[in-house]
């Protein structure tokens, strides 16, 4: 299930040892590849979060995903040209329901983790560079091996994620095309209300193939 294993990759990335400022320091592929396997390990030992556990999900990916992602740009890219008429009352609240439809998603995912490994790739950074992808290929048994790059970019508090590519698609870019279309029939306000709404359900939302906000 590629979007599961992306899901798991995307909440994995956000394990970050040590504050801020070490992060900076850090190279982008060595702070994936850390993350992920202290993620993975606290994953393999933790009966609950397997079971799915929605308040050991949650509080997992509030803590340790929310600081590592840039909401904002990734919300930007998916909304795409309609943001630059969104006012900033709209821009806050499309980044915030984003950002819960994204941990929702996120946190559900995780517990379908079994027995995958990711392997990271070593990224080309070179002096200087603000924006990086690191490549890391999902290795499950008895099925193939899925690529999943990070979008990553430098800022004054460390190496931050603004989207996730899986298998050459753009989570972002996913998320526009729907975006767009509730936009062009309900305007930015109905944008936010439609995920508003959908993240009110009692259901959680699954990690998207093809985006229907509708459902």
């Amino acid at each position: 299930m590629p979007r599961l294993l992306a899901a798991l990759a995307f909440t994995a990335l956000a394990l970050v040892a040590g504050p801020a400022h070490s992060a900076a320091e850090t190279a982008p592929d060595a702070l994936v590849r850390k993350s992920i396997d202290e993620v993975l390990a606290l994953l393999k030992a933790d009966k609950e979060l397997q079971g799915g556990s929605p308040q050991k999900l949650y509080a997992l990916v509030e803590e340790k995903v929310i600081p590592h992602f840039d909401f904002t740009r990734m919300t930007r890219l998916a909304v795409g040209r309609n943001w630059a008429q969104a006012n900033d009352a709209q821009k806050a609240s499309l980044t915030r329901e984003f950002q819960t439809l994204l941990v929702r998603t996120y946190s559900t995912s995780l517990s379908q983790y079994r027995d995958q490994t990711i392997d990271v790739r070593p990224a080309k950074v070179a002096a200087g560079d603000k924006e990086t992808f690191v490549k890391t290929v999902v290795k499950q048994s008895g099925g193939p091996s899925i690529p999943i790059d990070y979008g990553m970019e430098l800022t004054d508090k460390g190496w931050k994620v603004y989207d996730v590519v899986v298998d050459g698609v753009s989570l972002v870019t996913t998320y526009r095309g729907s975006f767009n279309e509730q936009i062009q029939k309900s305007g930015i306000d109905g944008l936010v209300k439609t995920l508003a709404d959908r993240n009110r359900s009692p259901e959680a939302p699954k990690a998207p193939v093809k985006v229907n906000l509708g459902k």
